[in-house]
């Protein structure tokens, strides 16, 4: 291979590290208290406090957290609890996109190889953030029936609700205790227990945790005994919760399966374009004078489609709801 492409890969890559490893240093704020701070009104005291280029990065995140598209995106960042804010995330998938795409190029210094491998690294960081937003609501979900029997008896001891939220805060392991945390450090700078409520439910889209939120706003507007309400709402969340689990597990075959046939396909092609890109490379060839190139993405593109149709298909049989 050509050091001059050698030596510019190495280049490329240094600096994209470099831009990573800038970018992590200047996010010196954690992401409860850049939540938090949206309720306070000092934010002028604290990008003026702050360095230049951390006040102008300061600017940038607000700027771009403030769009549509942004808060969408730091919405999906607080669900999967990553301490990114939206432009770092932004820059993370560019920098995957440009990396992998890279890395393609230089395995077979094919244009085409570069166009995957950017697609691939374009989706990494997507697909990460969709895995742990999933795995940590299951296991959220799993947590919540100890929440409610914690609560329960602490309001049967005496306690506030805001004593009991604290205990779950302390008392169980994450991520139900971060949520919770988060919960109390919004009621004790005065944001109101319902709105505080409302911005966790936003932050874990869950049906059981929509039901007990309900449960606790009813009660704080008509009254009645909130422990005996909880205690009632737990063995319902415990029943739904093995009744879940037992559907997980009927059902894991089938989305297995589903996930091991979408991609077997996949792999073996690129696998082939890789070892052998010579054998594929009549899907984008200009021969006999017919457009080539535009018919071998076409087809990709539709052979593709069929994966992902059979896929999502086999992913909604297995989807049962509760």
């Amino acid at each position: 291979m050509n050091p001059v492409i050698l030596l510019g890969g190495g280049l490329l890559l240094l600096v994209l590290l470099i831009v990573g490893a800038v970018i992590t240093v200047v996010s010196d704020r954690s992401l409860v208290e850049e939540r938090l701070g949206q309720f306070l009104e000092d934010d002028k005291l604290r990008v003026e406090d702050a360095p230049r280029g951390a006040a102008v990065t300061e600017w940038l995140n607000r700027r771009v957290a403030k769009s549509s598209w942004g808060d969408q995106v730091a919405r999906e960042l607080a669900r999967a609890d990553l301490k990114f804010k939206v432009s770092e995330y932004y820059a993370l998938i560019f920098i995957s996109t440009i990396v992998v795409g890279a890395i393609g190029y230089f395995i077979q210094t094919i244009w085409i190889s570069a166009v995957i491998g950017g697609i691939i690294g374009f989706f990494l960081p997507r697909f990460y953030v969709k895995r742990q937003k999933t795995q940590r609501l299951y296991r959220f979900n799993d947590q919540l029936s100890d929440m409610l029997n914690l609560m329960v008896n602490g309001l049967r001891a005496g306690y506030s609700t805001m004593q009991a939220m604290e205990a779950v805060s302390r008392e169980l392991p994450a991520p139900i205790s971060d949520e919770f945390r988060r919960l109390v450090q919004e009621m004790q700078i005065g944001i109101p227990q319902e709105k505080a409520l409302d911005n966790m439910l936003r932050r874990i889209p869950s049906d059981d945790l929509d039901f007990v939120i309900t449960a606790i706003n009813v009660q704080r507007e008509v009254g009645g005994n909130l422990s005996e309400i909880l205690d009632t709402i737990s063995f319902t969340i415990r029943e739904r919760v093995r009744i879940k689990g037992e559907i997980r597990v009927l059902t894991a075959s089938v989305r297995t399966s589903g996930a091991i046939l979408s991609m077997i396909p996949v792999f073996l092609s690129l696998a082939l374009w890789f070892v052998s890109p010579t054998y594929l490379a009549g899907f984008f060839d200009d021969r006999g004078g017919l457009p080539q190139p535009l018919c071998g993405i076409v087809a990709v593109a539709v052979i593709v489609g069929m994966i992902a149709l059979g896929y999502f298909i086999m992913m909604k049989i297995a989807d049962i709801e509760v």
